[in-house]
C-alpha cells in the first residue's frame, strides 16, 4: 500500500536544510470577518518581534463556494506575509464540521478522498508560485487512538488484510489470543493516507518543503513509521502543548517533557530536518486536558530546548485567537486589544539571541553520549490491550511502558549527559563495533524476534544493554516469551530493593532469574554485556520523584562517550544540552528544579573563549561554575 516518492527537489526550492538559522513565528489564525488592517497588523507584528516565519490553517471551508472557489481571504493573508518578509507553512485543512477544531485525519469514503484530492491541486496551483510561501503541512496532528470504522478505512483494511493475513497461530504452534493486527494496520495507514497527499502536492509543486506535524508524541509514536514518512517529507515537525499532551508529568517537568519530545522527533527526522510546528503560546481557557498559561520563562525554556536538540526553529499556536466557537480567545500570544504578551516579548528575546549568532546556530549538531533509550510500539501496544483503566497501580495502568522509558531518560539527562530517545527501528544496528555505547530497554514488555536478533548482535559486537522491568515478557504475537526470568512477584506499590551496591526503590513487582535470588545479572555475549534487573527499578523512581538512587546505579553499569562537558554530579530539575557548531561547542541548560543551582562542570578543563549566546538574568559563568536561577536559561559558547 505504501507509496515510495522518490522525486528529485530543485536546489532552488523552498526546502528547510539542516544548515538554516533557526527561526521562531507563530499561526495566524485567519477566518472570515478580518478586516484587512488586521491581518497586515499581524504580520507586522510577527516582523517587528523577530518571527520570520508563520503556519496559516487552509481552510476549505472558507474557500469552497457554489461556483468555484474564492482565494480572497487567504490571498490577503500571503500579500501581507510577503509584504513584511514572513514565509508561511500552509496547512491543508479539507472540509469538516463547524466544532472539529483539530480536522479529521482519514476520509470517510473514496468520495471525500477525491474531493480532497480536488482541494489539493487546486489549492497548491493558486500559492505553489507565491514568494511568501515556505512549504505544506500534510495534514493537521496526524494520528488517532483507532482506526475508524468507516467505508474509506474498511476499504483499505480488506486490501491490507489480503496482503498481511491475522495469524491464527505464532510460528512455534501456539494460538494467538490477543492480535497487534490492528494496530499494525493503523500505523500503516497512517503512512500511506500521507503519502498519498504528498503524492498528489508533488504533481503540482516539486519545490516546497513538504512537512507534518505530530502530537501526543507519548500516546502517539506507536502510530508513527518515521523511516517510512522519510520517504515522502523534506521536514518532520510536531505539535507539543504542555495542556494537551504532557499529562505524564508534573509542570515543574514540562521542559524535561519537551526534551524527550523532541529527542523522538529528532531521531524520527533522521537525515531530514525538524521543526516543532506548534508550541503552546498562550492561555487555554476551556480547552486542553490542563488549565495553564506558559509564563514568559517557559516560552525561553521551551524555545532553547528545541534549538538544543537540532529543531531548525518554532511556530507557536497561536499569535492571534480565533474569534468564535471552540478555543475563542484562547492559545494566543497576543492580548485581546493586539498587543504583544510578555510571553511573545520572551520568544523575540530568543529571536534576537538567534539572529545575532546565526553562524553559530545555523550548525548545532547534538554530541552523542552512545547512550540511547528504546521504545517498541509492540510494548505501548500490548499495554493498551492489556492495561486496567483507573487501577490503583501506577504499572498495570496504560502509560507505565512510556513512563519507565522516561524515568530512565530524566535519571540520566540530570547528570547532564546527551541521551537519546528512539524506536529500534531508528538505531543503526548494522556497525560492527558498539564498545563504548548503551541500550537501554526498560518495562518495554512487548518485543519482537526481529527486534531480539538486532539487540542480540548489538551486544555480541561490544554493545552494552540494559534489561529492566517485565522486559521481553511477551514477542509480538502475545506469546509469553521468557527465559532468564522464572517469576515475577508482586510486592507493593512502593518497596525497596537491594540491586548490587545500590538500593533502589522499586514499584509492584518483583522479578527472580531461575535458581537464583539475584537482583540484578550481568550476561556476557560475544564483546558485550547485558545487564538485567528484572523489577520495576524505573517505576519506582517515576512514581517516587526520587531519581537519584536510579542515575548513579545506571552511571555505574552503562558505558558510554564522555565526549561531551556534564554536570560532576546529579542536579535534580536540570537539564542540559551539549553540542557542537564548527570548531565550537554549545551548552544549553535549563534549571527547573525550584532553587538556585551551583553548577560544576566535568569536562570543561582547558575550554577558554567562553562567550553568552542567551542568558536569563542572574544566571552566570565562571571558571568552569554555572550559576543558574530557579527557571532560568543559559547557553553558552567556548572552545
Amino acid at each position: 500500500m505504501i507509496i515510495a516518492l522518490l522525486w528529485a527537489v530543485s536546489a532552488a526550492g523552498q526546502v528547510l536544510q539542516q544548515d538554516d538559522v533557526p527561526v521562531i513565528g507563530a499561526q495566524v489564525f485567519i477566518e472570515p470577518g478580518q478586516t484587512a488592517e488586521q491581518v497586515d497588523g499581524w504580520f507586522r507584528t510577527l516582523a517587528e518581534n523577530g518571527m520570520g516565519m508563520c503556519r496559516i490553517r487552509m481552510f476549505e471551508s472558507y474557500m469552497r463556494t457554489p461556483d468555484g472557489w474564492d482565494f480572497t481571504l487567504f490571498d490577503r493573508a500571503f500579500e501581507a506575509a510577503d509584504r513584511h518578509g514572513v514565509k508561511i507553512y500552509a496547512t491543508l485543512f479539507p472540509a469538516t464540521a463547524k466544532d472539529d477544531i483539530g480536522g479529521w485525519k482519514f476520509p470517510y469514503d473514496e468520495h471525500q478522498k477525491a474531493s480532497f484530492g480536488e482541494f489539493i491541486d487546486v489549492l497548491v496551483s493558486h500559492y505553489k508560485d507565491h514568494p511568501a510561501l515556505k512549504g505544506w503541512v500534510l495534514i493537521n496532528e496526524p494520528g488517532v487512538g483507532t482506526a475508524p470504522r468507516n467505508p474509506y478505512t474498511d476499504a483499505c483494511r480488506r486490501e491490507w488484510l489480503a496482503e498481511n493475513p491475522t495469524p491464527e497461530f505464532t510460528p512455534d504452534g501456539y494460538p494467538v489470543l490477543v492480535s497487534l493486527h490492528e494496530d499494525e494496520f493503523l500505523k500503516d495507514l497512517n503512512s500511506d493516507f500521507l503519502g498519498w497527499i504528498a503524492e498528489r502536492i508533488r504533481k503540482t509543486d516539486a519545490m516546497h518543503d513538504i512537512h507534518v506535524n505530530t502530537h501526543a508524541i507519548f500516546n502517539n509514536c506507536s502510530q508513527y513509521d518515521f523511516p517510512q514518512w522519510r520517504t515522502f517529507l523534506t521536514s518532520l515537525g510536531g505539535s507539543a502543548h504542555a495542556a494537551w499532551h504532557f499529562g505524564y508529568f508534573d509542570r515543574s517537568e514540562y521542559a524535561l517533557a519537551m526534551l524527550a519530545n523532541c529527542e523522538i522527533i529528532r531521531s524520527g527526522s533522521g537525515e531530514l530536518p525538524w521543526l516543532m510546528t506548534e508550541l503552546q503560546g498562550g492561555n487555554n481557557t476551556y480547552s486542553g486536558m490542563n488549565a495553564l498559561c506558559p509564563t514568559p520563562e517557559e516560552i525561553a525554556q521551551w524555545l532553547w530546548i528545541v534549538i538544543a536538540t537540532e529543531g531548525k526553529g518554532s511556530i507557536f499556536w497561536m499569535l492571534n485567537p480565533r474569534s468564535s466557537g471552540i478555543e475563542a480567545g484562547e492559545w494566543a500570544m497576543l492580548d485581546f486589544q493586539d498587543r504583544p504578551s510578555a510571553r511573545l516579548i520572551a520568544a523575540k528575546g530568543v529571536a534576537e539571541a538567534l539572529e545575532e549568532n546565526a553562524g553559530l546556530v545555523s550548525e548545532l549538531e547534538v554530541i552523542p553520549s552512545g547512550i540511547d533509550v528504546l521504545y517498541f510500539r509492540e510494548s505501548m501496544w500490548a499495554e493498551q490491550k492489556l492495561a486496567m483503566k483507573d487501577d490503583p497501580y501506577s504499572g498495570r495502568q496504560e502509560g507505565a511502558v512510556m513512563k519507565s522509558a522516561l524515568a530512565c531518560f530524566k535519571a540520566l539527562t540530570e547528570t547532564g549527559l546527551n541521551v537519546g530517545f528512539k524506536a529500534p527501528e531508528e538505531y543503526d544496528f548494522t556497525k560492527e563495533d558498539y564498545s563504548g555505547t548503551s541500550l537501554i530497554v526498560a518495562n518495554q514488555i512487548a518485543v519482537s524476534d526481529e527486534d531480539r536478533e538486532s539487540l542480540k548482535r548489538y551486544v555480541e559486537r561490544g554493545g552494552t544493554l540494559f534489561v529492566e522491568g517485565l522486559s521481553f515478557y511477551f514477542n509480538s504475537y502475545l506469546k509469553l516469551s521468557v527465559d532468564k526470568v522464572s517469576e515475577y512477584i508482586l510486592k507493593d506499590n512502593i518497596f525497596d530493593l537491594n540491586v548490587g551496591d545500590s538500593t533502589l526503590t522499586c514499584h509492584m513487582w518483583q522479578g527472580f532469574f531461575a535458581g537464583s535470588d539475584e537482583t540484578v545479572k550481568t550476561f556476557r555475549y560475544g564483546r558485550g554485556k547485558v545487564v538485567w534487573v528484572p523489577s520495576n527499578v524505573a517505576m519506582g523512581a517515576w512514581e517516587t520523584k526520587d531519581f537519584a538512587p536510579l542515575s548513579s546505579f545506571l552511571a555505574s553499569v552503562l558505558e558510554y562517550e564522555p565526549t561531551s562537558v556534564q554536570f560532576d554530579s546529579y542536579h535534580p530539575g536540570l537539564i542540559m544540552r551539549t553540542l557542537k557548531s564548527g570548531k565550537s561547542k554549545v551548552v544549553v541548560c535549563v534549571n527547573k528544579s525550584g532553587e538556585t543551582a551551583q553548577v560544576k562542570f566535568t569536562g570543561f578543563e582547558g575550554k577558554h573563549n567562553v562567550k553568552k549566546v542567551y542568558v536569563s538574568s542572574g544566571a552566570g559563568f565562571d571558571d568552569g561554575v554555572m550559576t543558574l536561577p530557579s527557571d532560568a536559561v543559559a547557553v553558552y559558547s567556548f572552545r
